[in-house]
């Protein structure tokens, strides 16, 4: 699987991006798996499945490796 850091949250509207090495991947907060959407800090490391939504890339299946965000 696929892994990056969480590089921005939009809580308001439940989705976020991950920073990855093909750039950055949109999540929606429904994909994230095994958490709470607003306990997701922007540096934790997660791993997730890349597929392809409406707008182009996106992860499904987000789940969290690290509960402290890496600086």
């Amino acid at each position: 699987m696929p892994q990056g850091s969480i590089k921005k949250l939009v809580h308001d509207r439940g989705f976020g991006f991950i920073s990855a090495e093909r750039g950055d991947i949109f999540f929606h907060c429904s994909q994230v798996q095994e958490a709470p959407f607003d306990e997701l800090e922007i540096g934790q490391t997660v791993e997730y499945e890349l597929g392809e939504g409406k707008k182009g890339p996106c992860a499904f299946d987000v789940r969290v490796l690290s509960s402290e965000p890496v600086t």
